[in-house]
């Protein structure tokens, strides 16, 4: 019998030592950078991709007119909402999530009031929503549900995160002390990617899951923070970090580790749209006509 045992715990080290070896072998992911530009733009933002390789987001043109944009290979769709600001230099609409039908939602200034409202884009015609009694509202994410994220200010001048359900408004707010919450995505398992402003002024990255909050810190972020942007339906997610002296990096979470992404081309990189398959979209530079867009594949 206690050769037996000696045998057993012979293979019991062997293995573990195998599986040791095996996950220090794991390989490190890294990404394979391009850029996205529409066509003829001096500044293309790219926000939002679906699993069939749409992605959702905005463009400037020559004008300094921005446009809602759905950018398909080289083909733009760019539907137009009269009620939106679109005077050169103010700040326009975008799309900001996108899902597998290709539905997007996003947001635009009100001529009228300047406001933000809410817009939905679903097969070929856009609309408006706003959370009831809000004096502002802004569309950030949609699942394949047809669920809907965002944020809202409401009569206060408080800003909240939002969960759409069919025509039901849920109010989202991260864990005192954090204020100002930003519901960012949501996947089709309804976890919602969000972020908030800390006591310090800084920003903090959750995940909430039914009614629980899981907060995310990258080991490389600074004092001002980390948010979150989507959420895959694997549970992976994709954000930007501010580094100690304030640069702003694109981060990924999967496989319990984080990754940053810098694109090659230039500084401050943020991530924000996320496949099952951690393809990346976001933008590096600094944006008013010096950011790109970027698509970012993992190499294999």
């Amino acid at each position: 019998m206690k050769h037996h045992k000696a045998v057993f715990t012979l293979v019991a080290l062997l293995l573990a030592t195998l599986a040791l070896s095996a996950a220090a072998a794991a390989p490190t992911l890294t990404w394979t950078f391009k850029d996205v530009t529409a066509p003829n733009a001096v500044e293309t933002d790219t926000y939002s991709l679906n699993d069939a390789g749409v992605i959702a987001g905005d463009y400037v043109d020559s004008s300094a007119v921005q446009h809602l944009m759905i950018l398909k290979g080289t083909k733009v769709t760019s539907p137009t909402d009269k009620n939106c600001e679109t005077t050169a230099g103010s700040t326009g609409p975008a799309f900001y999530g996108i899902n597998s039908a290709g539905t997007a939602v996003g947001w635009c200034e009100l001529t009228s009031t300047g406001y933000p409202v809410g817009l939905l884009y679903a097969k070929g015609k856009l609309t408006e929503f706003s959370v009831p009694s809000a004096i502002e509202t802004e569309g950030n994410g949609i699942n394949d549900k047809g669920a809907i994220v965002g944020m809202f200010v409401d009569s206060s001048g408080s800003e909240h995160g939002f969960l759409l359900v069919g025509k039901k408004y849920t109010q989202i707010d991260a864990p005192s002390p954090d204020t100002s919450t930003e519901a960012w995505s949501i996947n089709d398992k309804g976890q919602i990617g969000l972020y908030a402003i800390n006591s310090a002024g800084g920003y903090d990255a959750f995940v909430l899951t039914g009614k629980k909050f899981t907060q995310y810190k990258d080991p490389n972020q600074g004092s001002t923070g980390i948010v979150t942007h989507k959420i895959d339906n694997k549970g992976d997610i994709d954000g930007t970090y501010y580094d100690s002296s304030g640069v702003t990096h694109g981060w990924v979470y999967t496989g319990g580790k984080y990754y940053t992404l810098d694109d090659p081309e230039g500084s401050d990189t943020r991530a924000d749209g996320l496949t099952d398959t951690l393809v990346v979209v976001g933008r590096w530079g600094s944006g008013t006509y010096g950011g790109t867009g970027y698509e970012a594949t993992p190499k294999k």
